[in-house]
């Protein structure tokens, strides 16, 4: 794994920290949600995974589509960076995602969660270098009209965690439509999660 930071926009300037480090697996892509970072950042990512793979090209139109999707939606909504995972097991991608997200003072921690047979476990957790989190995992079957066209179970782990003496909070999106591989990846995320830390 790599060491990797991200900054955390500033809520309040005057009050540290103003920086927060991870430790992500090396096989992670890194996405910062810039407008003008994220679009070149994308591009690479694309280019990297469908290098020689020129029989793909509808599947990596729907890819960059995806991607820009999820980076818009995060800038939208406090959006630091995006993680995707570009490991595999053989010829099964190991598909896996981590946005990061400021969540201003005062702002609802709560997402929405839709789909059929939706399950969610929550519970208050301790990251040893960032303190006190909120966790919650859901599982979730798409709804037959989801208009990612996804029909897989989705498996998402939320942490969150206020940022010292700002009154906001970092949350940690961890997602993955590998039911079969849900819960090795979902020790990973804790993994990742544990690895928090101010700077």
């Amino acid at each position: 794994m790599d060491a990797k930071a991200g900054r955390a926009r500033a809520t309040d300037p005057g009050s540290p920290p103003g920086d927060y480090g991870l430790v992500v697996p090396d096989d992670w892509f890194r996405i910062p949600l810039e407008p003008e970072e994220w679009k070149r950042s994308i591009r690479v990512l694309v280019d990297r995974v469908f290098d020689g793979k020129d029989d793909a090209a509808a599947l990596k139109r729907a890819v960059v589509r995806d991607l820009r999707d999820r980076a818009e939606d995060g800038c939208r909504n406090g959006g630091v960076e995006i993680y995707v995972s570009t490991a595999s097991v053989g010829p099964v991608p190991l598909s896996a995602s981590l946005l990061v997200t400021v969540v201003p003072p005062g702002e609802q921690l709560g997402l929405v969660v839709t789909g059929r047979h939706r399950a969610q476990v929550v519970d208050d957790v301790v990251l040893p270098f960032a303190g006190a989190a909120l966790r919650r995992r859901t599982r979730v079957v798409p709804d037959a009209g989801d208009t990612t066209g996804n029909q897989l179970p989705v498996t998402t782990v939320e942490y969150a965690v206020g940022i010292p003496g700002t009154g906001a909070s970092l949350l940690l999106t961890f997602s993955t439509p590998l039911d079969p591989f849900a819960e090795e990846l979902v020790g990973l995320f804790e993994a990742v999660a544990k690895s928090l830390h101010w700077r």
